[in-house]
This record gives C-alpha cells, structure tokens and sequence, in this order.
C-alpha cells in the first residue's frame, strides 16, 4: 500500500462519521459545562460507534509494527515510551496522517461541537496521540499536565479528548484525575511513563493532600473524556488479559499562536513567534 500524506485534506475523506446530523443534540447540558468549569473535566461522552472504534483498530494493528506504510510522516513514534520491556506504552502522535479513519475522526461533530463549547470559540487541530497498553504488560502514562508540553503555544487556550478504543476501567488502566487541579499552576515537567508518582516531588504539602484523592474515570468503548490542559491526570498498568487502547484529540481555540521558532511538532514548518496556527498542519475543524 502506498500511503501519502493525508494531513492535506481537510475534510473527510471517507463516510465513516456521515450518520450524525442533529447538531442540537449533540451539545453538552449547561450542568456538564458547570462540571468542567469545576473540576477540569467532563466525562462520558459518546464520540465513536462500535464501528468507528473497529475502524480505527483495524488500521492500529498496522501501526504497532514498526515497519508499516507511512512510517516517515509521524511526529514521534515510541513502541515503549517506557524504559521498563516489562511494561509497555505504545505512544505515537500524527497517526492523522497515515491512515483514513484516524483522519477522518478529527472532523467529528460528536467531539466537535461539545469542544467548541468547552474552549467557547472556533477549534482548530493541535495534534493527535495514540496511547495503547497491551494486555497483562500495559504501562502506566505518569501524573502530569498536558500543558507543561505545550507552553510553545499561546495563550492556553487548549483541550484535551481522551477516547477509548476499549472499554477502559480502573483494572485495566483506565484515566485517572485529581479533580479540581486545573486551578493550580503550571508545574514542571517530571515524565511521562516509568515512575507514576514523579509529580508528587514538585507539589506543595497543600496538593500533597489533594493528590490523595485521584478519581478513576471508566469509559465504555467510543466514550470520551474532556478535559482541561493544566489538570493534573495519569493511568495505571493494564495487567488485565485485554488492551487499553485509545485515541486522543488535542484542540485549542482559533486564535492560539506559536511562542517558539522552532518546529511545534518534529518535521513541520516553524510557526513564528505570535503567528496564530494554521495551514496544512493545523486546520480549523470547527466554526461556530
């Protein structure tokens, strides 16, 4: 199979999202935007079907192996994030451009409208990741903010659609969140896999307390959880006999600009500094 980049296309390119056409419907209730306000998170949200979540694990398979079709388009592509052989996170971002269904997903108005709602504005794509935890030796994603990531971009205008290919439960390393962290500030970077606990070096003995009190948040397949970019969350290994795997969606608001003049994601052009996202990497995927 020859695979071209399909970060040019900015529109479906396949039917497999075309059943959704109440808009209305689709809209958070002013309680779960309340809830986010909050907490920093919404949760249970239906974005995918059964077979939309086939779809986007049968070209997952494909992805795992190393040596697929299109492996030169990723930003970052890591079998195992962690050091540990004995635990495995299968981490990639820019699957979007490699295969259709995982294209096509970021032009879902199931997502969509409930993320314009969230960043109350028009949203525009960031990046996409692949998080996946094989079954009995998944490894754990470290507590941490998604921003401390992506402070190359301002201001912090960003969203997070965590969406879970299988059923994700506190066994097999479902999301976990410290409710209510997104009103804290931004903290250092302290890792991503390995030492779930690293975080807790850099809290202060009043988010020591806090931290005791993590939330699980189990999804039923094609479920998704929102949430804010400075909430402190992580999941545990998966030792179960199924994987975790799962899609994440990162959007910010249109207006959001590069802060760096380096590449904002490995081989795309440099944004300069104040110029908002935009172009072929970067496409608007909803307007209000």
């Amino acid at each position: 199979m020859s695979v071209g980049d399909l970060s040019r296309a900015h529109h479906p390119l396949s039917r497999l999202f075309s059943e959704i056409s109440e808009g209305a419907s689709l809209r958070l209730t002013d309680a779960q935007v309340e809830h986010y306000r909050e907490f920093g998170y919404v949760s249970g949200i239906q974005v995918f079907t059964n077979e939309q979540c086939d779809a986007i694990c049968e070209e997952l398979a494909e992805l795992v192996n190393p040596d697929h079709e299109g492996r030169s388009l990723w930003y970052e592509y890591n079998s195992n994030e962690s050091a540990d052989p004995t635990h495995v996170l299968f981490h990639a971002l820019g699957a979007w451009r490699l295969r259709t269904a995982l294209h096509d997903c970021l032009f879902n108005p199931r997502m969509l409208i409930p993320a314009s709602q969230l960043l109350e504005g028009n949203v525009r794509f960031w990046h996409d990741q692949l998080f996946c935890k094989p079954a009995r030796h998944g490894g754990v994603v470290a507590w941490h903010q998604d921003y401390s990531y992506w402070t190359r971009t301002q201001p912090m205008a960003h969203l997070t659609c965590w969406i879970g290919l299988d059923k994700a439960t506190a066994d097999n390393g479902c999301l976990q969140y410290i409710p209510g962290s997104h009103h804290w500030e931004l903290l250092p970077i302290t890792g991503l896999a390995g030492d779930m606990d690293a975080i807790r070096t850099v809290l202060t003995e009043e988010q020591q307390a806090t931290f005791a009190k993590p939330v699980a948040i189990p999804l039923e397949r094609g479920y998704a959880s929102f949430h804010h970019p400075l909430l402190i969350h992580g999941s545990y290994a998966n030792h179960t006999d199924g994987p975790r795997r799962a899609v994440v969606i990162n959007m910010v608001r249109d207006g959001v600009t590069s802060a760096s003049r380096e590449p904002l994601l490995e081989g795309v052009p440099p944004v300069p500094p104040g110029q908002p996202l935009s172009g072929q990497f970067f496409p608007l995927l909803w307007e209000n």
